[in-house]
C-alpha cells in the first residue's frame, strides 16, 4: 500500500500530531508498505532533509496575512503544486489535526476520490466552531473522510453533541513506548538513585509550560503537601512560555527548593522520571487523552488528575490507580496528593493488563490497520 501522511508536525516536535504520524509510518514501513509525508518544518527551525518527507513552508501569522487570508492563499496554491501528485499516487491519505495544511490537503484528496482517514487529536474538537462567513474547510474535511478516528471517547462524544455525527467514528487510544515499563518498588529505587533523586517522595509531572498544564495549582498545593510529607520533591518536565512565571510562584509560595523545573528532556528521561514516581499528577484545565499520564501508569506509578476531560476517562478505564479532583483547586489537589502519598502501593497489575491490551504499539497499530482495511473497502461517492 502506498501511504500518504499529511501532518502539521513531525520529530523533533514532541506533539501528538507529530508522534502518531511517525509511529504510523514506521509501523507501515515495518509491514512493507510505501510512507511519505507531507509536513510543515518544526517552529524551532530542526527539520531534516528525509526522501520521505515533503516540506510545506508555514505561513505568516501577521494582522495583514489573518484578516486578508494572503498567507493561506499562497499557501494553497503551493500545496496544489506540491501536494496534488502526491496525493494522486496514493492509494491512502491520512491527515492529521486541522490547519490550513490538512484541511486543503483533505479537500485535494476528496477531489481525487482518494480514501482518507482524518485523526483529531483534541483542539479541533474542543475549540470547534462552525464558520458561517467564510468556507469551513475544516468541517468539510470532516464530513468528507472515508473515516475519523479520536484520540478519545470524551472527545468523539463532544463531536456529537456539537452536531458532528457521521458514519465511520473511532475511538484509537495513542501508544505508550516500551520504554515506560512496569517498575516495582525496588525498580524504583533504583530509578531515584540514577536521577539522583534523595527526597523521600518524589511527585512528577510532564507538560509544556501553559495556563492550561496547570501547573500552577500543582505548586500552590505543594505547601500543604510539605506539611504532612516534608521530604518531598516536584520535578516538572518541560519548557514554555510560563517558565519564569511558575518558578515566581514557586518563590512566593516559599517552595522553590522542592520544585525542580527540569526543562525539555529526553523521552528517555521522562520514562525514567516516572518510573521513579511515588506519583505522577496532572491538573490541566483541558486534555483530550493524556498520554503522558498513561505513560505513568505504564511504569507502574499512580495518578491524581484533575476532573479535566482526558482525566476523568483515565478514571473510567484505570478505576482507582486514576485520582480525580476538581480544575484550579490547590486545596483539593493536596488533599489528593497526601492521601496517595501515605500509602506506598504501585499502580496495580489490572492496569498493566489494560495498558497492554490497548495501549502498546501493537494493539493501537491493529486497530489503525483495521480502520485503513475498512476505508480501502469503501465506496467512494
Amino acid at each position: 500500500m502506498r501511504l500518504l501522511h499529511v501532518t502539521p508536525h513531525l520529530p523533533p516536535d514532541q506533539a501528538a500530531n507529530a508522534l502518531l504520524p511517525a509511529h504510523l509510518g514506521e509501523w507501515a514501513a515495518a509491514r512493507g508498505d510505501s510512507v511519505h509525508y507531507l509536513a510543515q518544518p518544526s517552529r524551532s527551525g530542526e527539520s531534516p532533509s528525509r526522501p520521505d518527507v515533503t516540506w510545506i513552508p508555514r505561513t505568516e501569522q501577521t494582522f495583514f496575512h489573518r484578516t486578508f487570508r494572503v498567507g493561506s492563499i499562497r499557501a494553497a496554491w503551493t500545496l496544489r503544486v506540491e501536494a496534488m501528485p502526491l496525493i494522486r499516487s496514493a492509494d491512502l491519505v491520512h491527515v492529521h489535526s486541522n490547519g490550513i495544511l490538512a484541511e486543503v490537503c483533505a479537500a485535494f484528496a476528496a477531489q481525487l476520490r482518494k480514501p482518507t482517514v482524518l485523526t483529531l487529536y483534541g483542539t479541533e474538537i474542543w475549540h470547534y466552531r462552525r464558520k458561517r462567513w467564510r468556507p469551513d474547510l475544516f468541517t468539510r474535511a470532516y464530513r468528507s473522510a472515508t473515516a475519523v478516528t479520536f484520540y478519545s471517547q470524551g472527545l468523539l462524544d463532544r463531536a456529537r453533541e456539537l452536531g458532528l455525527e457521521r458514519p465511520a467514528m473511532h475511538v484509537i487510544y495513542p501508544p505508550v513506548a516500551a520504554s515506560f515499563r512496569r517498575h516495582d518498588a525496588e525498580a524504583q529505587r533504583r530509578e531515584r538513585a540514577t536521577l539522583g533523586i534523595t527526597a523521600r517522595h518524589l511527585l512528577v509531572n510532564v507538560k509544556r509550560l501553559h495556563p492550561l498544564a496547570g501547573q500552577r495549582f500543582l505548586i500552590e498545593a505543594m505547601p500543604a503537601v510539605l506539611r504532612e510529607f516534608p521530604d518531598t520533591q516536584l520535578v516538572i518536565c518541560g519548557t514554555g512560555a510560563l517558565g519564569s512565571d511558575l518558578q515566581s510562584v514557586a518563590r512566593s509560595a516559599g517552595v522553590e527548593r522542592h520544585v525542580t523545573f527540569a526543562g525539555l528532556v529526553d523521552n528517555a528521561v521522562v520514562a525514567r522520571y516516572c518510573a521513579a514516581a511515588d506519583l505522577f499528577v496532572l491538573p490541566s484545565l483541558l486534555e483530550a487523552l493524556p498520554t503522558v499520564a498513561v505513560e505513568a501508569l505504564a511504569s507502574g506509578t499512580p495518578v491524581v488528575s484533575s476532573d479535566n476531560p482526558g482525566g476523568v476517562e483515565l478514571h473510567g478505564v484505570f478505576g482507582e490507580d486514576v485520582g480525580v479532583v476538581p480544575r484550579e483547586d490547590p486545596a483539593a489537589l493536596a488533599a489528593a496528593i497526601t492521601a496517595r502519598l501515605r500509602s506506598t502501593a504501585r499502580a496495580s497489575a489490572a492496569t498493566a493488563a489494560i495498558i497492554e491490551q490497548r495501549f502498546r504499539a501493537e494493539a493501537v497499530a491493529r486497530q489503525y490497520w483495521d480502520v485503513y482495511d475498512d476505508v480501502l473497502r469503501s465506496p467512494r461517492t
